[in-house]
């Protein structure tokens, strides 16, 4: 039978991933939105806005690290599921909430940011680097959350 700690503790795991997922959605969606219009003018620019929309879909990836890290610590894919404790199951549940919080919502902004950067490409498309530079800046963000998560899970236990 499961604890409660170690049911906490899978919240948690499923938060960073769901999260994480959802606001990549959003930002991909958002990106998509603005490259339906630009490639109704000019199917052209496709490869372009491709590469702009897939920039905000990799926090949803770290939420699925997030994810598997969290699972594989408590022994989920060794088939041998530790009964982790209220507290136990509390800290990786806390653990689990940089990368689910900052992932959905740097995914979002960024989404915004690549949006944007669709925008310049319709006028000026030699700037698309420009554009991707703007939107890989708020990357930073989402590996530090990453980052805490990793390290908070990997300590914890």
């Amino acid at each position: 039978m499961m604890t409660l700690g170690t049911a906490i503790a899978f919240i948690g795991a499923s938060l960073a991933v769901g999260l994480a997922c959802s606001g990549s959605a959003k930002g991909v969606g958002c990106v998509g939105e603005a490259g339906a219009g630009v490639l109704s003018e000019d199917p052209g620019k496709f490869a372009q806005v491709l590469i702009l929309q897939i920039i905000p879909g990799t926090q949803g990836l770290y939420g699925l690290v997030a994810w598997f890290f969290t699972c594989m610590k408590m022994g989920f894919f060794a088939g041998n599921l530790m009964e982790l404790t209220t507290p136990q199951g509390l800290s990786l549940f806390a653990a689990c909430l940089p990368i689910g919080i900052g992932g959905y919502l740097s995914a979002i902004a960024q989404g915004r940011c690549a949006a944007a950067a669709v925008s310049l490409i319709v006028k000026r498309p030699e700037e698309m680097s420009k554009g991707i530079i703007m939107a890989i800046m708020v990357e930073f963000y989402a590996i530090l959350c990453l980052l805490a998560t990793f390290l908070m899970v990997n300590s914890l236990i």
